[in-house]
């Protein structure tokens, strides 16, 4: 990419106040960022330093850094906020009233902004690496930067230096059309590219480009702990077994993980798994530090993604040899990376953590006690819903051991007993596929929860079998089981 030159033309460079006054005080904002990666920075710090009585309505693509759920939270600067969030500022100010939030489907997003079902757009504020007078190319993350780009009336660019030029090479920007003349999108394997490398708009809508010197603020993976290398072993053995059975995995084994530590660890785990000669494949929403393990190791063909989620020290071993991970990691917008259609056309497992799971398979991700919301459902109801194979990967307990994540019956359910396949925890796993409700919940209390609890949860279960019916529940005492 030496070729390649961060501006291109006459463009708008103007400073980050003078870009912020542009946007009107009650605008709806769609900015760039997912795994809280490739998110703008100085305009949103400018827009909270700004003293002005702000009232946003802030859509992003997936988690961003402080400089928007932090900074303009604690500016009051935020009324309404989309579709995700994970930082504990903006967490309260949902939970208390203070903002108001609406999770949404990843896949979906998209449609639901450019149709107006969410908030009509008004300016979108995305990082570039590179910027034109009518192209940019994104930074460590592509989300739903292309949508925003296409919907919203104004455009700002952030063109930050600290990212290197060579994340052009990660990019295959392809736009769905729409509904209903959507065409099927043209991705026959996970490793083949369709697009370029530039997200193109109407030069009119370039409003200001802003020049920044700011590297993310990504994740910090905890160590992997006792517990995450034994539900690591227990998934492992359970889809060697699942991969020589299926005739779906014949040629290779297509792979998804959820974002954060967990799934970090379980990727990592997965180089000494048996899949005979058949080739490892990554389809999934994040690139995290385990799938650069992989690729170190010669173990994984190739990642498809819609965002770099790495650590700083992931960050920085990508940076240095950005040219050869290109080769085998490809960066697609989010509405392509978690398309339905191509999660069920590849075959995915999909392999996702929640908060806890009940007797009958509902799993709730997002919601303590049901009413405290912790994050967001992101991309986990796309890949749970049409994987191939569904598994959802939990502890058995939290709160170090004085909380079961196997209980009677979940308060809040972001996937239904329909869509989970199989639930692992360190304990073993719940093959739930064929079973009846009342298999369902004896397989489970057996299999994957702790012995702490095992005998709370048969005598719930007893007393719930005496009224009978078809998914039986002692809703007396549901909620009040303790567990």
């Amino acid at each position: 990419m030496s070729h390649l030159s961060r501006t291109e033309g006459d463009l708008p460079t103007v400073d980050a106040a003078t870009a912020a006054v542009r946007i009107a005080a009650d605008a709806t904002l769609l900015t760039s960022g997912f795994g809280s990666v490739g998110y703008p920075k100085a305009v949103p710090l400018a827009l909270a330093d700004s003293d002005r009585d702000l009232a946003l309505t802030v859509v992003s693509g997936g988690s961003v850094g402080e400089e928007i759920d932090v900074a303009l939270v604690e500016a009051d600067a935020i009324a309404r906020r989309f579709p995700y969030q994970a930082r504990p500022q903006v967490r309260d100010a949902l939970n208390d009233g203070r903002i108001a939030f609406a999770d949404r489907h990843i896949s979906t997003l998209a449609d639901d902004v450019g149709f107006g079902d969410l908030a009509e757009a008004d300016v979108a504020v995305v990082e570039a690496v590179a910027v034109g007078e009518d192209w940019l190319i994104p930074s460590t993350s592509l989300g739903h930067t292309p949508a925003w780009v296409d919907h919203a009336d104004e455009l700002i660019v952030e063109l930050n230096r600290s990212q290197p030029l060579d994340l052009a090479a990660f990019h295959d920007v392809y736009r769905p059309g729409l509904p209903p003349d959507r065409d099927p999108v043209p991705l026959s394997s996970p490793g083949e590219r369709i697009g370029g490398s530039r997200i193109e708009f109407d030069p009119d809508s370039l409003t200001a480009v802003v020049e920044t010197d700011h590297r993310d603020e990504p994740y910090e993976f905890r160590d992997p702990t006792e517990t995450d290398r034994a539900i690591a072993d227990n998934l492992r053995a359970f889809l060697e077994t699942e991969v020589e059975r299926s005739p779906i995995h014949g040629d290779s084994v297509r792979l998804q993980f959820g974002v954060g530590s967990l799934g970090n660890a379980l990727m990592s785990a997965f180089g000494d798994a048996d899949f005979g000669d058949r080739d490892l494949i990554y389809y999934g929403e994040v690139i995290q530090d385990g799938l650069l393990d992989l690729l170190d190791a010669g173990q994984l063909k190739c990642a498809s993604a819609t965002s770099l989620a790495l650590s700083a020290e992931g960050q920085d071993r990508l940076f240095a040899d950005a040219d050869r991970y290109a080769e085998d990691v490809v960066l697609r917008p989010a509405d392509v990376s978690n398309s339905p259609a191509l999660i069920d056309r590849f075959g995915v497992i999909a392999v996702n953590s929640a908060l806890e799971v009940d007797l009958y398979g509902h799993t709730n991700s997002t919601h303590v006690d049901g009413s405290i919301a912790l994050n967001g459902i992101g991309g986990s109801a796309d890949f749970t819903r049409n994987a191939a194979l569904s598994v959802i990967a939990l502890p058995s307990t939290a709160a170090s051991g004085d909380v079961s994540r196997i209980v009677p019956m979940v308060p809040h359910v972001d996937h239904t007993e329909h869509d989970v396949d199989a639930v692992v925890t360190e304990r073993g796993v719940a093959d739930l596929r064929g079973t009846s409700p009342r298999e369902r919940a004896r397989l489970l209390v057996d299999e994957c929860a702790h012995p702490d609890y095992g005998d709370r949860l048969e005598s719930y279960l007893d007393r719930a079998l005496t009224g009978g019916g078809h998914e039986p529940h002692d809703l007396d005492t549901a909620f009040f089981w303790d567990g």
